[in-house]
């Protein structure tokens, strides 16, 4: 499998320091409000490359953090007159509403900030001995300047990233590109002992402490949005390989942003949307579909027309599997046929695998997925099918699909005992050659949002 690194520009074979496995970080939200559909594109992409490695048989270790201490939870808990911890508790759990609506799987490991103070206070204090740290009144900063690698993620030098910089009158850092490790409490705010005075840390310090604590010094793979990789992952590559004198990450990947109408998506711009209301008018599934239908890298634009779209095209997934079950009703027992289908099979699974394995192109993925679905509906269409045959459609539909962590909603829907009986009336109707009654008992039943269809195999139905 090739990614693209960020690091270096390029698509690389992925190898893992220990064969067989795999440890990735992952940057989780900051858990003071509903996570929105930008915040959701990672956390879904991340999820299928995640399936899709286990699938290929690598054993991963999937770390993702929860920050539950920084300026916005203190700043929500005061204006709700709560301590930050009740914010923190409960946006971690609406958070888990919305990542399980999604099909997202839970992480190895979900560590919180404030559960590793010690492991922050250990780097800082590395830091500061090595020369690349000072403390100046309770707080704690970390010198760029120090490091001469500091800017080779985002390919730029310090120079030119401090360019921009400023330092403020109130600020006593040195340097304006200086960045916190350690923020000396405010009157009010919540607060850890450390050797510099009570305070709490900083917000690029605990990731840097959570992978080395979960996953070691040096991890195989560190994932983020791409708003992420300056100044957030520049700082954590400098804090981390300062402290501990070894590369911090192998492979840094990042997904691309999400406009919104083809405007990129800002709170400051007011077009944001949470995914818990996109979720209320639309379900998860067609959230997460979006989010990976394109390649993971591509800027997508969110807009209500596509999010129709990607109904659609989960409803024709859908569609195909209920009509493999439906088609076992009737099979002929036996493997006829079973041999031909196994090689077109085969040749959708490697499909598959070559778009994946090529930089997770989930886009082509898809394609693969739906040749399939096209394959299994002629097969069906032809009404000679074996039991042997449907069993398999079943099998490498539900694989491929599971991968990419669609089609999770197959719940067997029933009919009301009224719509039952109109569909037995109808039935008898067109046994005695009334077609009217049954047309008129078809429009009934429409106008009821169910819509019938007859087939060789007998009347199928599904919701409008």
């Amino acid at each position: 499998m090739k990614i693209y690194n960020t690091m270096t520009r390029q698509k690389e074979e992925i190898k893992t320091i220990t064969p067989g496995e795999i440890k990735i970080y992952a940057c989780g939200p900051t858990v003071y409000n509903y996570i929105h559909i930008g915040n959701a594109r990672p956390i879904c992409v991340f999820d299928v490359m995640r399936r899709y490695m286990e699938y290929r048989g690598l054993k991963v270790t999937y770390v993702q953090n929860f920050t539950d201490i920084d300026d916005k939870i203190i700043r929500r808990a005061n204006e709700e007159g709560v301590d930050f911890k009740t914010i923190s508790e409960k946006y971690i759990a609406e958070y888990k509403v919305d990542a399980h609506g999604l099909n997202v799987r839970d992480a190895s490991v979900h560590p919180r900030a404030t559960e590793n103070i010690d492991e922050i206070i250990s780097i800082i204090s590395t830091l500061i001995e090595k020369g690349y740290a000072y403390e100046v009144d309770g707080d704690v900063y970390f010198s760029p300047s120090k490091d001469p690698e500091y800017g080779k993620l985002s390919h730029q030098p310090l120079e030119d990233l401090a360019a921009g910089a400023r330092i403020n009158v109130e600020d006593i850092k040195r340097e304006p590109m200086d960045f916190a490790l350690w923020k000396a409490a405010k009157p009010g705010e919540p607060y850890w002992e450390s050797p510099w005075g009570k305070g709490r840390p900083g917000w690029h310090i605990e990731c840097s402490a959570m992978s080395r604590r979960y996953l070691g010094k040096t991890i195989d793979m560190h994932c983020g949005g791409s708003d992420l990789i300056f100044p957030h992952h520049e700082n954590e590559i400098a804090q981390s390989e300062c402290c501990n004198g070894v590369t911090f990450a192998n492979y840094w990947v990042h997904n691309g942003f999400i406009n919104v109408d083809n405007v990129k998506m800002s709170k400051s711009l007011g077009n944001f949307f949470t995914v818990r209301d996109v979720a209320e008018k639309y379900g998860y599934e067609p959230v997460r579909y979006f989010l990976i239908s394109s390649q993971y890298r591509s800027p997508i634009n969110y807009c209500v027309d596509i999010l129709e779209q990607c109904k659609a095209s989960l409803a024709r997934l859908y569609t195909c599997r209920n009509a493999i079950d439906d088609a076992m009703e009737y099979a002929v027992d036996g493997d006829n046929g079973l041999d031909e289908f196994n090689k077109i099979a085969e040749n959708r699974r490697q499909q598959f695998i070559t778009a994946m394995d090529d930089d997770l192109n989930t886009a082509d993925a898809l394609s693969a997925v739906f040749e399939l679905v096209r394959d299994i509906n002629k097969i069906i269409a032809s009404g000679d099918v074996s039991k042997g045959v449907l069993t398999a459609a079943a099998s490498i539909f539900d694989e491929l699909t599971g991968v990419l962590g669609l089609v999770y909603n197959r719940k067997k829907d029933t009919l009301a005992e009224d719509v039952e009986a109109l569909i037995e009336a109808r039935a008898k109707a067109r046994k005695e050659k009334n077609w009217a009654e049954a047309d008129r008992i078809r429009d009934e039943i429409k106008n009821m949002g169910i819509v019938l269809e007859d087939t060789p195999q007998g009347v199928k139905w599904h919701k409008a």
